[in-house]
């Protein structure tokens, strides 16, 4: 058993297997009742725990954020959903940088993942704080790219907690005060959402206009020569 978990490969299929389990495991759980079945003082800490395998189970993270609201209120939803994402995202890096790192790690080739990968060893926790702000780049595509990387645990987690504050307390907000949608609480979260995906199409939009023109250069070089 050592000896076929030894090999990186092995562990790369184990961790495609868990992660695959858990993304599998959508159908068989809602967060929501099963917290509501907990006890008083430990649900907070329950939610916090099940929010973290939500995220690894590919749950999106707006809506958990959303149910955070809607059971806690905005005053304890927020620390607990904050609290939750980064749970899952240490969950996914120490899953990511132990079983498929070994075997991932000698894949990262080309100038576009090279430079990525300077960028999140060498400044880690400017480099994740900005992918964490920046809304539309999926949550567990950084949370598995960082563990490939060279970025050390303690940045990572940092910069983690701080980034997705803004758009986790905006889901929050707008969970809990759902029950009423002409509250200053309401329309403030629902402006920030909708702000949040203004930036993301837009910085969508630029990366696109980025490559465009290399790629015209790429197919207009075999003509040139």
């Amino acid at each position: 058993m050592r000896r076929l978990f030894g090999s990186r490969w092995a562990r790369l299929v184990l961790l495609v297997l868990l992660l695959g389990a858990a993304a599998a495991s959508l159908a068989a759980w809602d967060p929501r009742t099963a917290v509501a079945a907990v006890p008083g003082f430990w649900r907070a800490p329950a939610f916090v725990a099940l929010f973290a395998l939500g995220t690894l189970a590919f749950l999106p993270k707006p809506a958990l954020s959303v149910a955070a609201g809607v059971l806690f209120g905005a005053r304890v939803g927020v620390p607990v959903a904050v609290l939750g994402t980064t749970g899952g995202a240490a969950l996914a890096f120490g899953l990511g940088r132990g079983l498929g790192h070994g075997a991932l790690r000698p894949l990262v080739r080309g100038k576009a993942l090279t430079g990525l990968d300077r960028r999140l060893t060498e400044r880690g926790f400017a480099s994740v704080l900005l992918l964490r702000l920046v809304p539309g780049i999926p949550f567990q595509a950084v949370n598995l790219g960082a563990a490939l990387s060279g970025v050390r645990a303690a940045p990572y987690l940092g910069a983690t907690l701080l980034g997705v504050l803004p758009g986790t307390a905006a889901y929050v907000v707008a969970g809990a005060s759902a029950g009423s949608p002409g509250s200053p609480a309401f329309l403030a979260s629902t402006a920030l959402i909708a702000l949040l995906g203004a930036v993301s199409l837009a910085a969508a939009w630029r990366t696109r206009r980025r490559r465009l023109p290399d790629s015209a250069a790429a197919a207009a070089g075999p003509a040139t020569a």
